[in-house]
């Protein structure tokens, strides 16, 4: 059996995402809208299998194959008449669920591979023995071949994604090096685009030079199109001595399909605002145009207070090694009403708590731009995970000068991030009752905070392509050296491509580290409901929760490449750096010692100093927070690079020994879990809602009925297009050459 890191257990936890309430409270042009941005999205998240590796399409196609031609109850008796145990079959529906939950065979949150834990022989009985298998031999045994190896192999350079030697990704071509990603993104600044809707592929010639393909995601592929935008953009280039080749016509069939549920959506738009919103989104997956998206993001940023939230398209960057291509997400989600009041509280209080981080005016954008804070119960949410808030859109030009959305998403986080007593680890016990009894609660003071006024804060210093400054350049002072700003943004240059490898991880310690400092402040406790001790009980376990997780996130530390492989969790990590580094007994590990009655290795006791523990605790998390801040104001890529990946190295070095506590974080390790969503149902003009049971079983039972009109259009779909490239990633567990 495999190393437990890289399997599911078959007790793995299981929730079902509960919005009835919130879709109950839907008008019926409400539903109709909500119902086509749902299947957009749905079909849009497809994409994400192209995005993860070369065998997650056909590991798919097979799955869905399965399932549709029994459901698992029926195809469990026919597995365990081949043999299969009661147990075995249980960790195939487990890896199955974990497929369709991640979008692929790479865990959503870490980026690890996760292999069947049954034998491979078996599996193959049941699947070449199944009722799919007897109405498509051919097909069924084909998808096997091309795809069972690698379903169970764990060669060391497919058990993570990356990119090199570190790891596997589809977002480049196998071959391509960290060297070929900076080298692609200085052309794309060249040019003024964006890497969010691309994939990099290269090819060597005959006399060992390198040949760049830059696609763009795309319905439109080669044809003549009236849209100059992106045509003259179409074309081959030459860049340091390298060719350059921009084409588009990435994942067209199936964007196809979201654009057509677009424009049934548009039909239901409540305003101007959702209709122009659409008829650009729809502009840029037809076009390739990631201008047009952004012009759909400044009708959504405007269109405030809708009573279905969505958005959809290139999104978040985590997973590309390089750290600027966008993964495909989309989400519909209900307004809730309650908990949305006391977001617009903490938007109404946000100017003035903007001048109480610790950094000076000049450092904050020039007018606050109100933003949409709203807690939402999702409905759809496709893509490779679910998190619990959002700050969007990713843009930095729009967020610094029109605006930005949070949601908090309230459904989501009553289901994954609750927790049972006797599950939790790494905490003394007199404090376990304390956590579970305010974990919720502190954790939405978190998010709001985190979301609106760590993601929502801070200026970037930018010369434009005419050479103007949005700062002042004689009078604007860096706080750090006393001296006028050295560095700033150039024109094309942005957060993520300057910054690359780590622009994700520091942002999201930027917005935890804002988050930590300000709940320390009454009014914010407040506006949540809490005085008095109850609010020193937020505080207190919002901070433990936090080091907690730092502790935790060593589980995506791999020592044998020194990286990290989830920017949250190295950002956690770092915080947890920062507190244990400002002395006084702040936090306390306690080394491991003895075992448990299962042998394993004692886990580590972590304490903070005492409820007052914040009071000790503010002005490091101040002096941290100001200095990433500026760091990333004024560019500094070779200063922000020494402060974070400083307090992100993990070392052996007494007294918390991290490589040795990794051992026990990993032998207690708790499973993410696995959320069963809705479908939605259009039945003449009405839209039903399907619900599916919290099990392994019920979350395939959710995507075998979800696209009950094209499953197996769908499935060819995907397979045409991974062959399509396959040649990129011949033997993928052969590193490429050259350095990683």
């Amino acid at each position: 059996m495999a190393d437990t890191q890289y399997i599911l257990p078959n007790d793995i936890g299981v929730s079902s995402l509960d919005c009835r309430e919130a879709f109950r409270l839907l008008s019926p042009t409400e539903r109709l809208y909500a119902h086509h941005l749902s299947r957009a999205a749905w079909y849009g998240g497809l994409a994400v299998l192209l995005q993860t590796s070369p065998e997650a399409p056909y590991i798919y196609a097979l799955l869905s194959r399965l399932f549709r031609a029994q459901d698992p109850d029926q195809l469990r008796q026919h597995a365990l008449a081949e043999g299969l145990t009661e147990e075995e079959y249980q960790a195939f529906l487990v890896y199955a669920a974990g497929v369709y939950s991640n979008m692929g065979n790479y865990k959503s949150f870490g980026d690890t591979k996760f292999v069947p834990n049954l034998p491979k022989e078996k599996l193959e009985q049941v699947i070449l023995g199944s009722e799919a298998a007897q109405q498509h031999p051919e097909e069924v045994r084909g998808l096997w071949q091309t795809c069972g190896e690698l379903m169970f192999s764990l060669e060391p350079r497919l058990r993570h994604l990356g990119l090199g030697k570190e790891g596997i990704t589809t977002y480049f071509s196998g071959n391509c090096t960290m060297e070929d990603a900076k080298l692609a993104q200085d052309f794309l600044d060249s040019q003024n685009l964006s890497a969010y809707n691309t994939r990099l592929f290269k090819e060597v010639d005959g006399e060992g030079k390198p040949h760049y393909e830059v696609r763009l995601a795309s319905v439109l592929g080669s044809e003549p199109s009236l849209d100059s935008e992106m045509t003259s953009k179409l074309k081959s280039y030459e860049f340091r001595g390298s060719p350059f080749q921009v084409t588009r016509g990435d994942y067209a069939p199936i964007l196809q399909k979201v654009v057509e549920q677009l424009e049934k959506a548009k039909v239901y738009a409540a305003n101007g605002h959702q209709g122009q919103m659409l008829a650009q989104y729809i502009e840029s997956f037809t076009q390739g145009s990631i201008e047009a998206h952004k012009r759909g993001s400044r009708f959504w940023i405007q269109d405030k207070g809708p009573i279905v939230e969505s958005y959809i398209g290139f999104i978040e960057s985590y997973r590309d090694p390089f750290g600027s291509r966008g993964e495909f997400e989309g989400f519909v989600a209900v307004v809730n009403k309650a908990m949305s009041a006391k977001f617009e509280r903490l938007v109404a209080s946000a100017e003035q708590l903007l001048k109480e981080l610790p950094w000076p005016p000049a450092f904050e954008k020039d007018k606050f731009l109100t933003p949409d804070f709203t807690s939402l119960d999702v409905l759809t949410f496709a893509g490779s995970g679910i998190p619990a808030g959002i700050n969007i859109p990713n843009y930095d030009d729009l967020r610094q000068t029109e605006g930005f959305k949070n949601v908090s998403l309230g459904n989501v986080l009553a289901v994954a991030y609750a927790t049972q007593r006797e599950k939790l680890t790494f905490l003394e016990e007199d404090d376990k009752d304390l956590y579970i009894l305010w974990k919720g609660p502190s954790f939405d003071v978190q998010v709001g905070l985190h979301e609106l006024l760590g993601h929502g804060s801070g200026k970037l210093f930018v010369q434009d392509e005419k050479g103007a400054f949005n700062f002042d350049q004689e009078t604007v002072i860096n706080p750090e050296t006393g001296e006028q700003i050295q560095s700033w943004y150039r024109s094309g240059e942005t957060w993520d491509s300057k910054f690359s490898t780590i622009a994700s991880s520091y942002e999201e310690c930027r917005a935890e580290s804002v988050g930590l400092y300000l709940c320390l402040h009454p009014e914010v406790l407040e506006i949540f409901g809490f005085e008095g001790a109850d609010a020193e009980d937020v505080i207190y376990v919002n901070w433990l929760n936090m080091v907690r997780a730092g502790l935790l996130a060593l589980e995506f530390y791999t020592p044998e490449a020194s990286n990290w492989r989830q920017a949250h969790m190295q950002a956690r990590f770092v915080i947890l750096r920062v507190l244990l580094e400002a002395g006084e007994g702040l936090v306390t590990i306690t080394p491991t010692t003895g075992s448990d009655h299962f042998g394993r290795p004692g886990q580590a006791g972590l304490k903070l100093l005492s409820s007052s523990m914040s009071h000790h605790g503010w002005p490091f998390i101040y002096l941290f927070t100001f200095s990433i801040e500026v760091l990333k104001s004024t560019g500094d890529v070779a200063g922000g690079r020494a402060l974070y990946e400083g307090y992100a190295a993990v070392t052996d070095t007494p007294p918390e020994c991290f490589l040795t506590l990794r051992d026990t974080v990993l032998l207690r390790k708790e499973s993410r879990k696995l959320i069963v969503q809705p479908n939605t149902r259009l039945e003449d003009s009405d839209v039903q809602l399907l619900e599916y049971e919290a099990s392994a079983a019920g979350l395939i039972r959710s995507f075998s009925e979800r696209f009950p009109e094209d499953g197996p259009e769908l499935e060819e779909i995907l397979t045409q297009l991974a062959t399509a490239d396959a040649r990129f990633w011949k033997g993928p567990s052969e590193a490429p050459s050259g350095q990683a």
